[in-house]
């Protein structure tokens, strides 16, 4: 339930200010060093669902106020979460906004950025490590191998009307690494698109909790990802990844060897040692 503002215990020595913080893809060892200060002289921290909750602990002194979403499931509007930056702010306390991952990736940072600055409020922004790239590669994923993969896109799976991105279309006529999050809900789409795009043998990731202790994944090609994810119990919070690199991860590896032992997909080439 939404806690309503409510009058905090000034603190003479902060002037009003926003502090847009990013918490990481999960871990919470991958906060920066620099976020963790801000966490640490906050007077209000307003968090999102995607934030591990032990962060808080830095946050000692702070009111702590949850303000997150879930797949479609808006339980406190933008524009309640912006309210109540301008609300705390205006009452002379620094505000944390603890964002999933990098404010910037997704997370809506310029439109609370651009309403703080309306009221004259001071705003600084934290980078976070991105899920879209911590994920894979704590599973030993790189998005980028020479004569692999020279690029990546990262793509919005769903968009705010709940539609799939028109995006993924585009990335999949590319030779580039495609990460999507937010996707999981519209696996049956995606792997319609990279089908009649001739990738059905392209190896496929699609990761749950990435990088935290309940991390959960599953594997395969877009001819086989669906039933691996139906079979794993994969849900949200995941993240997909769709390419040739997915298969050199050195952790992956022996799955990809069991599925070219049974002549399931043909490799596009052979897999270092």
């Amino acid at each position: 339930m939404l806690l309503e503002p409510m009058p905090l215990k000034m603190n003479s020595n902060t002037t009003s200010k926003l502090t847009l913080v990013g918490a990481g893809p999960g871990d919470p060892d991958l906060i920066t060093i620099k976020a963790i200060k801000a966490l640490e002289c906050a007077d209000v921290v307003l968090y999102d669902a995607l934030v591990n909750r032990v962060l808080l602990n830095h946050a000692a002194k702070a009111k702590k106020v949850f303000v997150g979403k879930r797949a479609g499931l808006h339980a406190v509007t933008q524009d309640r979460i912006n309210k109540l930056i301008v609300e705390y702010a205006l009452g002379g306390l620094h505000v944390v906004r603890l964002k999933g991952g990098d404010p910037y990736v997704f997370g809506r940072a310029a439109e609370e950025i651009a309403c703080a600055e309306s009221f004259g409020i001071e705003v600084e922004v934290i980078p976070g490590i991105s899920s879209a790239l911590a994920v894979p590669s704590s599973l030993g994923i790189g998005l980028t191998k020479r004569n692999i993969a020279e690029s990546f896109w990262v793509i919005s799976g769903t968009t705010s009307k709940n539609q799939l991105s028109e995006d993924i279309k585009l990335a999949a006529l590319s030779t580039a690494t495609v990460v999507i999050l937010m996707g999981v809900k519209k696996l049956n789409d995606i792997v319609t698109i990279f089908k009649e795009q001739g990738k059905a043998e392209t190896a496929v990731a699609v990761i749950q909790n990435g990088t935290t202790s309940n991390e959960n994944y599953a594997m395969g090609t877009i001819n086989s990802i669906q039933k691996a994810v139906k079979m794993k119990n994969i849900s949200t919070p995941a993240i997909i990844v769709i390419g040739e690199v997915v298969k050199e991860s050195h952790q992956l590896q022996k799955f990809y060897h069991e599925l070219q032992g049974q002549h399931v997909m043909q490799m596009a080439s052979p897999l270092m040692p």
